[in-house]
């Protein structure tokens, strides 16, 4: 009966098909590109990032998406178990893992399909696998998958069909972490594996360019550990309201049992400007050459140091702050000296805190050639006002507390290389108040599990970073950065970071070493007892016509005195929008660190109205496997003025 009417739905909505329904992709429930529950083999452009924020019965999720590129999909979430004790009086239990989706192959005359797995190193949960299919006819959006674990709930005898390549594939191992406060293990075994199949289908319809259905079989595991009910239906069916490509409402009615609602928020950041805009300057017939160069680069956020002419080139040292990247950057010198009617071919000098990043200018080119220009003392002074969001989730005490923050950003320059930086932040409105349930364990070496120690204080006026930074670059590509002050909102101190960086090279190296003291809670001037050295050496390598991301990997001591290393995998993309994700494992025991022995997350940083949307999203705030919280490092500063390939 339900697969005849599944049929007939086809059929009818397929009589009124017109435009293209690929631009309508969202998330489901989960935080996936796909449908109610299920998911699909739909991507979205590279460079996006989105949230889910899901209110069902009994979980409630927040989750963050991230699309490093169109064949891949990341994700990260929290979920609240309503009616299931945490083991603190009035708290439900709390869960998080991550989700990931590998395009296999897009769609022609054939379907797209797409591979996935959810809740990949959790407490199990969500565990399930998944491969899918999905095509297109107009505004209709059709899908079909097998599912595994948690959603091989069809109560069906679909044989697996990977027990044809391996007998291994026939039994899915129990996952020992579930029921308990312990997770983190990625269980390979379990992966696609158990004697049977559950096949799911579905389709989305656009109506119109606001309203979007979504009808699916819902082969969700119920009841499940989590606590579904027993459903009354397979059928799980949405209504999509989109007022704008960025948001979207969806109101569910899931196997006929209760109503869920469902927000999404996408930011798709390659669709969002990412050609840098010259702007024009009216020309002066009274201005010289160079003069018109320097006004129409200035004017286009490019600061002039100096400029000399050669016998059949000009030099040009410049240094600037506010763009991505070195193709922007080229893009508006060459479109300048157009502007400024210049016919020399023109080298640059490219500078940033007066660190040479790169240079074309040969050696030797300075005493054949004559100085035409060079910058008087400018502005030393630079403050900027926000309002910002600060975020804390899953706390025991509350699945989301948040903190409405003004801040002012305020830098002085002593001189292009002596800056003094500082952060101020007072909470206009917060709810942090109630942080005050202990964590469970903790490190001998509390570093920032006392977290909600200092969130309490966010209704005072507090010092995030107070710090100065002397640069210098005492030989062609080797680079220096000393930093001493308040580094961020729980350390104090001082220390240094070396970096070799040649722009003509895919790697670069790098060594730091830090001292640092515990600061007290009110984020004054104060400090606790902990002190701590902490130091790493570090290796990065970037050449995306072999590896499609930027590797870092470094090996050194935390804050906490544990020893291991960090992985971290990133995309850049030309506007500056950074994507990726981390690891980190020590020498701590799991049964001290807990999650599985390591730390995991992800990052993002998004150029949004000229400024930075700096994020990191780790599931544990634990003492292990700690790092400072930097405002820079040498490699983010260069990196830029290397060409993303």
């Amino acid at each position: 009966m339900l697969r005849n009417s599944f049929v007939l739905i086809i059929i009818l909505f397929s009589k009124l098909l017109h435009g293209d329904s690929f631009e309508f992709n969202s998330y489901n429930n989960h935080g996936v590109i796909g449908l109610v529950n299920m998911p699909s083999a739909r991507f979205l452009n590279e460079g996006s990032v989105g949230i889910t924020l899901y209110d069902g019965t009994p979980d409630q999720k927040i989750t963050l998406t991230t699309s490093p590129f169109n064949w891949l999909e990341t994700s990260v979430f929290y979920a609240n178990f309503q009616g299931r004790p945490s083991g603190f009086e009035g708290q439900d239990f709390k869960d998080k893992g991550f989700n990931i989706k590998l395009r296999i192959r897009e769609e022609d005359r054939f379907p797209a399909i797409a591979l996935g797995i959810n809740d990949i190193a959790g407490t199990g949960f969500y565990s399930s696998e998944y491969i899918v299919a999905s095509y297109g006819i107009a505004n209709l959006d059709l899908h079909f998958g097998l599912g595994w674990g948690k959603l091989n709930g069809s109560n069906n005898d679909f044989r697996n069909p990977l027990i044809n390549i391996s007998d291994k594939f026939g039994e899915r191992p129990s996952n020992e972490n579930e029921f308990s406060q312990e997770g983190g293990q990625f269980q390979a075994s379990r992966y696609f594996s158990d004697k049977t199949v559950s096949p799911f289908y579905g389709l989305s319809y656009v109506i119109n360019k606001d309203l979007v259905f979504k009808i699916e079989h819902d082969t969700t595991l119920t009841p499940g550990n989590i606590g579904y009910e027993v459903p009354s239906s397979k059928v799980s069916a949405s209504l999509e309201y989109r007022p704008n490509k960025n948001f979207s409402l969806g109101l569910s009615r899931e196997r006929d049992n209760y109503f869920s609602l469902r927000f999404n928020y996408k930011f798709e950041t390659l669709s969002e400007d990412t050609k840098f805009k010259y702007k024009k300057i009216q020309k002066d017939p009274k201005l010289n050459t160079y003069s018109k160069l320097v006004r129409n680069l200035e004017s286009n956020n490019i600061v002039v140091n100096k400029i000399r002419e050669g016998a059949d080139t000009i030099g040009l040292e410049i240094t600037q702050f506010a763009h991505p990247s070195l193709d922007i950057i080229e893009e508006i010198i060459m479109t300048a000296s157009q502007e400024s009617d210049i016919d020399k071919e023109i080298k640059t000098d490219y500078r940033i805190v007066d660190l040479q990043a790169y240079t074309e200018i040969e050696d030797g080119f300075e005493n054949k050639s004559v100085l035409m220009y060079e910058r008087e003392e400018g502005k030393k002074f630079f403050t900027n006002n926000s309002l910002r969001v600060r975020p804390f989730i899953a706390a025991r005490e509350g699945f989301l507390k948040l903190s409405l923050l003004f801040e002012n950003d305020t830098e002085y320059l002593f001189s292009d290389n002596f800056t003094f930086s500082s952060n101020l932040k007072y909470s206009l409105i917060d709810n942090f108040d109630d942080l005050t349930v202990p964590p469970v364990d903790t490190f001998p070496e509390q570093v920032r599990s006392d977290v909600k120690d200092y969130l309490r204080n966010f209704d005072t006026l507090i010092i995030g970073r107070a710090q100065f930074d002397y640069f210098l670059t005492p030989k062609k590509n080797n680079h220096i950065m000393m930093t001493a002050g308040i580094l961020e909102e729980m350390f104090s101190g001082y220390g240094f970071e070396y970096l070799y960086y040649d722009n003509t090279k895919n790697y670069a190296f790098g060594l730091e070493l830090f001292n640092v003291q515990k600061r007290d809670y009110g984020m004054r001037f104060g400090t606790l007892d902990y002190k701590s050295t902490s130091g790493f050496a570090s290796f990065y390598y970037r050449n995306y016509n072999y590896v499609p991301f930027d590797t870092k990997i470094s090996y050194g001591k935390y804050l906490a005195g544990d020893i291991g290393t960090t992985l971290e995998l990133s995309r850049t993309f030309i506007n500056g929008t950074q994507l990726g994700v981390f690891a980190t494992f020590t020498d701590v025991s799991s049964q001290d660190f807990g999650e599985g022995s390591f730390d995991k997350g992800i990052f993002f940083n998004i150029p949004i109205y000229k400024n930075f949307i700096n994020y990191s999203w780790r599931p544990l705030t634990k003492d292990p496997g700690q790092k400072l919280i930097r405002k820079n490092t040498l490699y983010d500063l260069l990196v830029r003025f290397k060409p993303i390939n």
